[in-house]
């Protein structure tokens, strides 16, 4: 009795395994496959493109045109024809939408009835295309004219992105509104969290309460108090815009993991004569790395994926990625060859810091947490 037991809990254990795994492995698919096709696209000229689907550059079965067939003049091509060397008759729209015969050949009629050519195209495999180009990645980063062909060779010629210009910008913009809140986050939670002054409770209620409060009610009054400064357009503006936006969330996620940091080691600190400040930088700061890390990826993705703020204060005088890729959808809404390498290109950063700091995230996340 106690073996099946055994196995009946073994069996509903691998099941369980199972069935979480599956569903990550589903997950992984669901966010790289798309990611794949955005890179492979990024790489294909205009016409390839249009052509055919991004999955086609790996090794597949495809028809490839072996001959031709001119049908005699004597041929009714109102009716249905006899194909020399094929047996049955078939129709001009039957054979214009395509027609697979038995032995396994597809006809395709080219052109119009006056034409009377017949392609003949046989399923083969086709193995890695390697006409993929860089000149989608240098039309978009470097901001002068583009040509290239559409789908129906035609030549197009339009005014390129400086796309590198506004990559720069981007990074002007999130670097310093990531580590600022951080930073002022950082002392705010060491505040709350181990300093006892009066109205703490209080305040931190506030900060927590600001957490629900959507950002967009208060765009206008800052705009407002923007403009009366000149500091609409500056780059001084978005950072204190994240900053102030930001700073709810950064001293919430703060205060829960170092609220958990062990008190013997500031208590001996404190017995040894160390300041604040010091406990701060040279405690507090290196044991709280985690959470930091945690925070610093949700700020700078939140900050480098921003296209609200970046549009309210920056204006048109400083152009961000998101900005952008914005104007390249509405201008160029046809040139998939430019909107995918240049989203391509607004991916790489957050993904490498992303990547860069994964692990310390779900020790961040879950800092406070759990208890005892």
């Amino acid at each position: 009795m106690a073996t099946g037991k055994g196995r009946s809990f073994k069996q509903q254990k691998i099941a369980s395994s199972l069935l979480v795994n599956g569903a990550l492995i589903l997950i992984c698919l669901i966010w790289i496959i798309p990611t794949l096709g955005i890179f492979v696209t990024s790489f294909r000229n205009s016409q390839a493109i249009f052509q055919s689907g991004w999955w086609t550059i790996f090794p597949h079965r495809q028809y490839v045109q072996t001959g031709e067939i001119t049908l005699d003049p004597s041929v009714d091509v109102n009716s249905a024809m006899s194909i020399p060397g094929v047996t049955g008759q078939y129709t001009f729209e039957q054979l214009r939408a395509g027609v697979t015969t038995s032995d396994g050949r597809q006809l395709t009629w080219y052109g119009n009835k006056r034409t009377r050519l017949i392609e003949v195209a046989k399923l083969e495999w086709v193995g890695f295309n390697t006409n993929l180009t860089l000149k989608n990645y240098t039309d978009v980063l470097g901001g002068k004219t583009v040509t290239y062909l559409d789908a129906n060779g035609n030549t197009i010629v339009r005014q390129g992105d400086n796309l590198s210009g506004a990559f720069l910008n981007s990074i002007a913009v999130a670097v310093p509104a990531t580590i600022i809140p951080i930073l002022i986050a950082a002392f705010a939670a060491y505040g709350f969290a181990w300093l006892n002054f009066p109205g703490r409770k209080f305040l931190f209620t506030i900060v927590v309460a600001l957490l629900v409060v959507p950002l967009q009610i208060a765009l206008v009054p800052i705009v407002q108090d923007y403009t009366k400064l000149d500091l609409n357009g500056t780059y001084l503006a978005i950072w204190l815009a994240h900053t102030g936006f930001g700073l709810p969330l950064a001293i919430y996620l703060l205060f829960n993991y170092i609220s958990q940091l062990p008190r013997d080691i500031l208590e001996s600190a404190f017995i040894d004569g160390a300041s604040n400040f010091t406990i701060f930088t040279q405690l507090i700061l290196p044991l709280s790395v985690p959470a930091l890390a945690s925070f610093a990826i949700f700020q700078f993705l939140w900050v480098w994926n921003d296209y609200l703020v970046a549009l309210v204060f920056l204006q048109d005088k400083t152009l961000v990625l998101t900005t952008v890729l914005a104007n390249m959808v509405g201008e160029k809404g046809q040139d998939w060859q430019l909107l995918t390498s240049g989203a391509f290109i607004s991916m790489l950063l957050p993904l490498a810091v992303f990547f860069a700091l994964q692990r310390y995230f779900v020790r961040g996340m879950l800092a406070g947490s759990v208890k005892g």
